[in-house]
């Protein structure tokens, strides 16, 4: 779809762009100064003109909800004429004119770094943050207008916006997952599923493995055993209702001893991003299992190392499921399935080198949706997002919509990704 409304746009302006999106200018301690970015007097914004001014996102298991950061940039050089970029979403200063309305609030970096209590604070930065923002928000014209049904927030990390996310429930979501959400919170009618970015490298279509040269059956290296206890509180506050995880375990005892199957315990920690963007380079198929959550950064890894997922996860929602067939280069197997012995294996050693082959070729063909890049290319992530951003925004009917995104369901009718 996003490849074939924007091939004929030769420039990058208000009049043509897709998504017309109002950001509010937010100090730098709501996302920038959250990486210890500090810009000049009166600067709230990094010159995205210059690559070597924008700070970058913490790596590690960091940079795997790194969403917002890559959509506020997004956004700032929309307005550079210097920054090449798809025409997906472009920012503007008059919110009247605005389809939407975004958050520049970097939630998920809040949590990882700053939601534990330091020396003599009684309230966490995270917390704060978070206060201040519902304060902010409220304030505003723009909320007020239709109670924030208009207005987008990402909160990718299960975790993120924990203390604001029910009062600002009406807003549209950018998230991982719903397995941490009350429904009456967050759900699909409204929000909007984003992919991870992937932490192992992108294997280049000409060097992907055939068949024959991937030893390995199955892979999964991660966690296998359930978070303990210390966790609970965070689930009673939310409400959670998924109950996923256990199963890493069951399938753990019954494949750990196949001669052809990799399945292992694993962290990031020394070279472990490498060995398992090797190991997933190496197989057929690649494991995604629910765990404490119904979806993992590990499908995306999968997907970038052309390695087939088999997704054991019965309550998962998938990045761009309207437009996007996953069945094409993905396996579903229940979880009451995937534990029964021999139930797994046989299904898997049941897939011939012709049937792979074209679940291979079209893993190369959609590795393009789920890549996250400054400056944003034609179909990546960025570009995917801001199409389900202005999806949506037809769907809810919250005012009449401009005609660029009346004419999106015909188009959608007539072209597929």
């Amino acid at each position: 779809m996003c490849a074939s409304w924007q091939q004929n746009m030769k420039s990058c302006d208000t009049n043509q762009a897709f998504l017309r999106v109002y950001m509010y200018d937010l100090p730098s301690e709501f996302h920038f100064g959250l990486m210890g970015w500090k810009g000049t007097a009166n600067q709230l914004w990094p010159d995205v003109n210059d690559p070597s001014q924008i700070p970058p996102y913490p790596g590690g298991l960091n940079l795997q909800h790194s969403i917002e950061y890559w959509l506020t940039l997004d956004l700032l050089s929309s307005n550079t004429p210097n920054v090449v970029r798809p025409c997906a979403a472009i920012r503007v200063q008059n919110s009247s004119q605005a389809d939407v309305v975004f958050v520049p609030f970097f939630s998920s970096l809040s949590y990882n770094r700053h939601s534990k209590l330091q020396v003599k604070e009684k309230v966490s930065v995270n917390k704060m943050l978070q206060r201040k923002l519902v304060r902010f928000l409220r304030t505003q014209d723009e909320w007020k207008r239709f109670g924030g049904k208009d207005h987008v927030i990402v909160a990718h990390h299960p975790n993120s916006m924990l203390d604001a996310r029910t009062e600002l429930g009406s807003a549209m979501f950018v998230l991982a997952d719903f397995g941490r959400y009350p429904t009456e919170v967050a759900n699909l009618e409204k929000d909007i599923i984003a992919p991870y970015k992937h932490v192992v490298r992108t294997i280049p279509s000409g060097d992907s493995a055939p068949f024959e040269e991937r030893p390995i059956l199955v892979y999964f290296q991660g966690a296998i055993f359930r978070k303990d206890v210390a966790s609970i509180s965070e689930y009673i506050l939310i409400g959670l209702k998924f109950q996923g995880g256990a199963i890493r375990q069951e399938l753990y005892y019954l494949l750990k001893d196949e001669k052809d199957v990799h399945f292992a315990f694993g962290t990031i920690q020394g070279n472990g991003v490498n060995q398992a963007g090797q190991g997933m380079a190496s197989s057929k198929f690649c494991l995604n299992i629910a765990g404490d959550t119904p979806s993992s950064n590990r499908l995306f890894d999968a997907i970038v190392s052309h390695c087939v997922p088999v997704i054991i996860s019965d309550e998962i929602e998938l990045p761009f499921e309207d437009v996007i067939d996953y069945s094409e280069f993905c396996i579903f197997v229940r979880a009451s399935d995937a534990v029964k012995k021999g139930y797994l294996l046989n299904l898997l050693r049941g897939i011939k080198r012709d049937q792979w082959n074209k679940m291979w070729g079209k893993l190369k063909e959609v590795v393009r949706y789920f890549q996250y890049q400054y400056p944003s290319q034609p179909c990546d992530a960025v570009d995917m997002i801001w199409e389900a951003v202005a999806r949506k925004a037809e769907l809810s009917n919250i005012t009449e919509q401009p005609e660029h995104i009346k004419d999106f369901a015909e188009k959608k009718q007539k072209l597929s990704i």
